[in-house]
């Protein structure tokens, strides 16, 4: 008996039961060889690069706001009579759309009535206020008429106390002369050297003379008065034709605000009348009716109320995709994107876009500031130029569903597969003057060097 078998072969030899169940020796080395290359790959797929992306979903948009999906409303409250299309018609702009009659037959009619008034209280408050225009003229030229004459007067009224001053001052001197030839004559009296006749006619003109000097005062003190009336009568004429000029301002203001008033309620008064008389509703652009949104017959509309849906023709494409705000911090203007559109079959490995078949490229073209309230950002993509061309708009209509991969950076394939097992953001760009700053102020920066 051998005694140098190992336990395993002695096994095999004593039970031949333990022998069918064990693995056929080349079985065994094809499990070792395989084993071998699962881990000599998983090594090699650690460092091979991977292209980073952040996947999105949105839609098919019209680039141009204006060529988007749009609601056509009624611009009046009445009762639909007639439409000139139905669904799926495709309409130029301009081109009839639906007929819209207002409950009151006669409201149009009342509307042009009441502008009728407005336009001629518009023309009687702009004739008042030409009137009141003339009447300040008038009255500054009649307040400079009565201030002249009132100067007039003034200034003769002036002469005359001068002619009165210089009155007095003549009978001062007859009354001193009529003083001087009655004292002579008294004197010539006394002595007899003159009649009695002659000393009666000295005392007579002095008497005159004291009379004409009392007469010169009182015609002088009457003059004064009469300059001191006739400056206040000055400044009453002014200070009453500038009352007058000033109610006539006043009532120039009122006439005034009258028109403001008219004309402010003027431009309502035509909106309205525009609206009511627009009861026929025209295509603003080029479209298809998509969706008719009130019965045909009769149905009763308010004003705003969508009578349509209309999906312009737009050739500018674009795809709105919502990207989630763990990736947004690296997506930005210009960064590539690969895009899938609902309906066309497509082969995608988002970390080897070369191997991508039936997908389309585009240009992110917008990146909105905020989030749509859900955490996800609205990324605007438009066709890359160096692309081939996205499908024409026969079948790539508003609003087909479409998927986005947006190109980040490029890591290895051990690095993604971290940062997704620990569902780290990806790599943010290290030469942002941001990122550099906060580097420096945590000592990164100096790690770094």
């Amino acid at each position: 008996m051998n005694t140098n078998m190992s336990p395993k072969w002695k096994l095999r030899k004593n039970l031949p039961s333990y022998r069918l169940v064990q693995t056929a020796l080349p079985a065994q080395s094809l499990a070792y060889i395989l084993t071998i290359i699962f881990f000599l790959s998983v090594l090699i797929l650690l460092y091979v690069p991977w292209q980073q992306t952040t996947m999105g979903f949105g839609r098919v948009v019209a680039y141009a706001p204006l060529d988007r999906q749009q609601v056509i409303e009624s611009p009046i409250s009445g009762r639909v009579v007639k439409w000139h299309v139905h669904e799926g018609t495709r309409v130029k702009k301009g081109d009839p759309i639906i007929d819209i009659s207002d409950n009151d037959p006669n409201f149009i009619n009342r509307i042009r009535e009441e502008k009728n008034a407005l336009l001629q209280r518009l023309e009687a408050a702009r004739s008042r206020e030409d009137n009141i225009r003339s009447r300040i003229l008038s009255l500054r030229s009649s307040m400079g008429s009565a201030v002249n004459a009132a100067d007039s007067r003034r200034m003769m009224a002036k002469d005359r106390v001068r002619a009165s001053e210089q009155a007095v001052d003549a009978a001062k001197a007859a009354l001193k002369t009529a003083n001087l030839n009655l004292d002579r004559q008294k004197q010539l009296w006394e002595k007899g050297l003159t009649s009695k006749r002659t000393l009666e006619l000295a005392e007579l003109d002095h008497t005159n003379a004291e009379t004409g000097l009392d007469r010169a005062k009182a015609a002088y003190d009457a003059a004064v008065k009469e300059e001191r009336a006739l400056n206040s009568d000055t400044g009453k004429v002014q200070q009453d034709a500038e009352a007058s000029i000033n109610d006539a301002k006043a009532s120039l203001a009122s006439a005034q605000s009258e028109v403001a008033r008219v004309l402010e309620d003027l431009p309502k008064l035509e909106a309205r009348l525009s609206r009511q008389e627009n009861q026929e509703i025209f295509a603003p652009r080029d479209g298809i009716i998509m969706r008719i949104l009130v019965n045909p017959d009769t149905q009763q509309v308010k004003e705003g109320d969508g009578v349509a849906i209309l999906v312009p023709d737009a050739e500018d494409k674009a795809v709105e995709l919502f990207i989630s705000g763990n990736d947004i911090p690296l997506v930005g203007e210009g960064r590539k994107v690969r895009l899938q559109f609902q309906g066309y079959p497509v082969l995608q490995i988002s970390g080897w876009p070369e191997t991508a078949v039936g997908t389309f490229g585009g240009v992110v073209k917008l990146v909105d500031i905020t989030d749509n309230g859900s955490g996800n950002f609205r990324v605007l993509v438009v066709p890359d130029r160096d692309d081939r061309q996205w499908p024409s708009s026969r079948y790539l209509r508003q609003g087909v569903r479409a998927k986005g991969w947006i190109f980040l950076n490029r890591v290895s394939v051990g690095y993604e597969l971290w940062r997704r097992f620990n569902d780290f953001p990806p790599n943010l760009p290290m030469d942002d003057p941001e990122m550099k700053s906060l580097l420096d102020e945590n000592g990164g920066g100096d790690k770094g060097k």
